[in-house]
């Protein structure tokens, strides 16, 4: 009997031990990434550390009472590399590595780098505007929880606290950021005409003519129907989000 009840132990042992391997195995299996999914994890932890950087320089500066034109020339070079890098996110759409719909990625991404790389930089004036602070701010906070959501997702551990934040701060931070860029690109205006600046007069070779100038005023009014679309499809999103959470606890 002794005997039995011995043999009866060791084969629910190797039993119990077999089953435990395979459940350590499949726990491992869950938890790699696919080469797509490394690599956005990288892209997206990266993309918080920069815009990490441009929010607490830009906090610093402010606080320090530094002009709005040296704020933005402290995070310059941060801001020209990490809201430049965002145009891959259009490839990531394009691609099928994100499900973000690549209309809306492409025109939040397309409006930053217009103010950036066409504003910005070639008119210093634009620097004192009181936009450069509240897009600088609005920017930053809003990538740094995007990102960090992004980055989190892939892995399947997001935080409740990070996703309330990311679907309810940007009714702050959306108006914020597009006002800001607003701000700016008006402040320009005068000394891009003043300059005649990236236009083309007739007559010339090509028999064209282009105003940035007016091109700019394009990209403001463009703000009419294009903010509306993308701050209502962010609403649509958290009550889809957060709409449902309660349901799901309940479960």
């Amino acid at each position: 009997a002794t005997t039995g009840a011995g043999a009866v132990f060791i084969e629910r042992a190797r039993r119990t031990g077999k089953r435990s391997r395979l459940d350590s195995l499949s726990f491992v299996g869950r938890s790699m990434v696919s080469p797509a999914e490394a690599y956005l994890a990288l892209y997206n932890a990266v993309q918080v550390g920069g815009w990490s950087v441009v929010l607490i320089k830009t906090v610093l500066s402010l606080v320090a009472g530094a002009s709005f034109a040296q704020t933005y020339e402290g995070v310059e070079f941060w801001l020209d590399v990490f809201q430049t890098a965002a145009v891959l996110e259009i490839a990531h759409c394009a691609l099928g590595l994100v499900r973000s719909p690549i209309a809306t990625t492409l025109m939040q991404v397309f409006s930053r780098v217009a103010v950036l790389w066409l504003v910005l930089h070639p008119v210093k004036e634009s620097r004192d505007s009181i936009g450069v602070p509240m897009l600088l701010i609005a920017w930053s906070v809003t990538e740094v929880i995007r990102y960090s959501f992004y980055a989190l997702n892939i892995f399947k551990a997001v935080p409740h606290a990070l996703i309330w934040l990311r679907y309810t701060l940007f009714i702050i931070l959306y108006p914020m950021g597009a006002s800001g860029e607003l701000f700016v690109v008006f402040a320009s205006l005068p000394f891009v005409k003043e300059r005649n600046l990236f236009s083309l007069d007739m007559p010339n070779p090509a028999n064209m003519s282009f105003s940035f100038y007016w091109f700019l005023v394009i990209i403001m009014l463009n703000y009419i129907p294009g903010f509306p679309k993308m701050y209502f499809y962010m609403f649509g999103q958290r009550k889809k989000v957060l709409g449902v959470e309660p349901a799901k606890k309940q479960k």
